[in-house]
C-alpha cells in the first residue's frame, strides 16, 4: 500500500516517464541497464575523455556535451549488498557513456519496477565549449522520499549552458537497499549516504578531466536529496568534499507531528536512530524468515534474496537516514544546534505551500478532510495545544478543511523549521534564504482535485532549474524569466558562493532577521516569511 509520501513521488515519476499528463511533462521510457565497460560504442562523432577508471565516450548534443551512466562504484551486489561502496575498477578500452544507467531498485515506479542493483552511476552535463576555463561543478542528489528517483530524470542543459557549470546527477541506493540496518552490520542505515560521499569523491577525482574545477564543487538536492545534503553538512566523512551547498525543501530541522505527514503516520523526522534502524531490520529478517541463526547467517540469508523480493519492503526504510553512526554521528538537527557543521556558503529554501501535494495525495488515497475531522487531526498532532492552533488557523479562514490542514503542517513542519535552521547556519556560514512562491507553477505532482489548488507546493520549483524528463515545462513568459533568474542565481552561487548577478534583483545574505527572497514570476523580492508562516506562534508553543 502506498503512503502519501510515496504517492506524490509516484505521480512525479509518472510525469517524468511520460505516462501521465503529457501536455505538461513528458520524458524518456524507464532507463535501460548501464552498459558494461566492454559494451560497443559509436566509432565516430562522440567525445572521449579519460577518467580515473578509464576512458568513456559520450555525446555532443548541440550546446552541451553529456557523459551518462558512468559507473562511480562497483555494483553493490552479493557481499556488497549492504556494504560501503567500492570504487569502480578500471576498465579496458572505451566505455559507452551515451545513455543513462539503470535506476536503482525502487517502488513506486511506472511500469515494471527496476531490480538491477548495478545502478551506482552518474550523469554529467557540461557546456560543449568550456572556453578553456575550469568550470564550477554542481553535484545533484535527487528527491523521492528516499525510496524512488534517479539522476537521469533531471535534464541539466539549462544549468550547463546558461550558467556555464558542469552538472553531475547521481544515482544512490534507495529504501531497503540504502537504509537497511541490523545488529552487527557496519554502515547500518547509511549505505545511501556512503554512495553520495563516494560520488563526491569521484567528482573531485574527475572534475579536471571533464573541464571542471575540483576545488569548486557545490552539492545540491531537493526533498530527500536536500535532507541528504543537509546531513552531509554535518558529516565528518564529507569534510573537504564540497565547497558550497544548496538545500531545497530539505532542512535538517524538518519534522512531522503525529498524523502530520499522513493522517495515520506517527510523528517522525527524515532521520532515524541506529536502534530504530536495527529494530526495523530485525523485523524484516523475521518477515523473510531469515532470523534463525547468528547475525552473520541472517545477513547471508537476506543477501541471498532477489531484489524483487525486497521491493515490497522499501517503505519500511523511508526516512531512515541513520544517525549515531560513523558517517552521521548525531541527529543533523542537533548538529546544527551545536554548530558542528562544515563552514561553507549555503543556499536554503523551499516552497510556499509545501504540504498541499501531500494532502492532495492523501485525498487521492481515500483520506477525508472534513470540518468534523479537523479538530481531531489537531488534537492528535498537538495535544493540549490543539485549541491554540485552531484559533490561529480557523476553518473560516480557508476554502476547505484540507487547505487549513495543509497550511498548519506547511508552517509547523516545513517553513518554520527551515527558518530556524537558516538562523543556526547563519551563525557561522554565509546563508542565502529563499521561498519559491509561484502558485501557478507546473503541476509536476500530477494531482488535480476540484477545489484544492496545489499552489506553490512541494517540487514545483524543480521545472525552473531542470527539464524534468527532458521536457521544458515553463509555459508563460513570466515563468520563463523566473526560471532564467533562478538558474542564474544557482550557478552564480556555484561559481563564487554569492548568487548575485547582473540584471537580477539583489539577494542579500540571511541574518537572524532575514531576508528571505521570494521567487515569484516578475516579483522577485524579500517576503514576510516569518509572519506569513506564523513562526513566532509556533515557537511560542514549542
Amino acid at each position: 500500500m502506498l503512503t502519501v509520501h510515496h504517492l506524490v513521488y509516484y505521480a512525479l515519476a509518472l510525469l517524468m516517464a511520460g505516462t501521465a499528463t503529457p501536455a505538461r511533462t513528458t520524458g524518456p521510457p524507464a532507463s535501460p541497464p548501464p552498459p558494461s565497460p566492454s559494451a560497443s560504442v559509436p566509432a565516430t562523432g562522440s567525445p572521449v575523455v579519460r577518467l580515473s577508471s578509464g576512458r568513456v565516450r559520450g555525446l555532443d548534443q548541440g550546446a552541451v556535451r553529456t557523459f551518462s551512466g558512468v559507473r562511480y562504484a562497483q555494483p553493490p551486489v552479493g557481499r556488497l549488498r549492504w556494504a560501503p561502496p567500492e570504487a569502480a575498477k578500471p576498465w579496458p578500452g572505451v566505455a559507452d557513456a551515451t545513455k543513462p544507467g539503470a535506476a536503482c531498485p525502487q517502488t513506486p515506479f511506472p511500469g515494471v519496477p527496476p531490480t538491477d542493483e548495478d545502478c551506482l552511476s552518474v550523469n554529467v552535463t557540461m557546456p560543449r565549449d568550456t572556453g578553456g576555463k575550469r568550470l564550477p561543478v554542481l553535484v545533484w542528489f535527487h528527491g523521492g522520499g528516499f525510496t524512488s528517483g534517479a539522476g537521469s530524470q533531471y535534464d541539466a542543459k539549462r544549468l550547463a549552458t546558461q550558467g556555464r557549470v558542469i552538472v553531475v546527477t547521481v544515482n544512490y541506493r534507495l529504501g531497503v537497499f540504502g537504509y537497511f540496518g541490523h545488529e552487527g552490520l557496519a554502515g547500518s542505515g547509511t549505505f545511501a549516504m556512503a554512495d553520495q560521499i563516494a560520488a563526491l569523491r569521484w567528482t573531485r577525482h574527475n572534475a579536471a578531466a571533464l573541464g571542471g574545477d575540483p576545488r569548486n564543487v557545490t552539492v545540491a538536492g531537493q526533498s530527500a536529496g536536500g535532507m541528504s545534503t543537509c546531513a552531509l553538512l554535518t558529516s565528518p566523512a564529507a569534510a573537504g568534499l564540497f565547497d558550497k551547498a544548496i538545500i531545497s525543501s530539505g532542512s535538517c530541522l524538518i519534522d512531522w507531528p503525529d498524523g502530520g505527514l499522513f493522517p495515520t503516520a506517527p510523528g517522525h523526522t527524515p532521520y532515524a536512530s541506529l536502534a530504530t534502524t536495527r529494530k526495523d531490520g530485525a523485523a524484516l529478517a523475521t518477515k523473510l524468515k531469515c532470523d534463525k541463526g547468528s547475525a552473520e547467517q541472517t545477513l547471508d540469508c537476506l543477501r541471498a534474496r532477489p531484489a524483487a523480493e525486497l521491493l515490497p519492503h522499501m517503505q519500511a526504510f523511508a526516512d531512515h537516514l541513520t544517525y549515531g553512526t560513523p558517517l552521521l554521528p548525531v541527529h543533523p538537527a542537533d548538529a546544527l544546534r551545536k554548530g558542528t557543521f562544515h563552514r561553507v556558503p549555503v543556499i536554503s529554501g523551499g516552497t510556499r505551500d509545501e504540504m498541499r501535494s501531500f494532502i492532495g495525495g492523501a485525498i487521492m488515497a481515500g483520506q477525508k478532510f472534513t470540518p468534523e475531522r479537523y479538530p481531531e487531526l489537531l488534537k492528535k498532532a498537538f495535544g493540549d495545544q490543539a485549541d491554540a492552533v485552531a484559533a490561529r488557523y480557523p476553518l473560516s479562514a480557508y476554502a476547505s478543511p484540507a487547505l487549513a490542514w495543509a497550511s498548519v503542517i506547511t508552517d509547523r513542519s516545513w517553513a518554520c523549521p527551515a527558518l530556524e535552521a537558516d538562523r543556526l547556519l547563519a551563525r557561522r556560514n554565509t546563508v542565502y534564504a529563499y521561498e519559491f512562491g509561484d502558485r501557478d507553477a507546473p503541476n509536476v505532482n500530477g494531482i488535480e482535485i476540484p477545489g484544492f489548488p496545489l499552489g506553490a507546493t512541494h517540487a514545483t520549483d524543480l521545472p525552473s532549474l531542470f527539464d524534468l524528463g527532458g521536457r521544458y515545462a515553463l509555459s508563460t513568459p513570466p515563468q520563463q524569466r523566473l526560471g532564467a533568474q533562478m538558474v542564474g542565481y544557482w550557478t552564480a552561487f556555484a561559481r563564487t558562493g554569492d548568487p548575485n548577478m547582473q540584471g537580477a534583483p539583489r539577494w542579500s545574505p540571511f541574518t537572524a532577521r532575514g531576508p528571505v527572497l521570494g521567487l515569484v514570476p516578475d516579483a522577485v523580492k524579500p517576503v514576510g516569511y516569518a509572519a506569513d508562516h506564523k513562526c513566532a506562534f509556533w515557537k511560542s508553543i514549542g
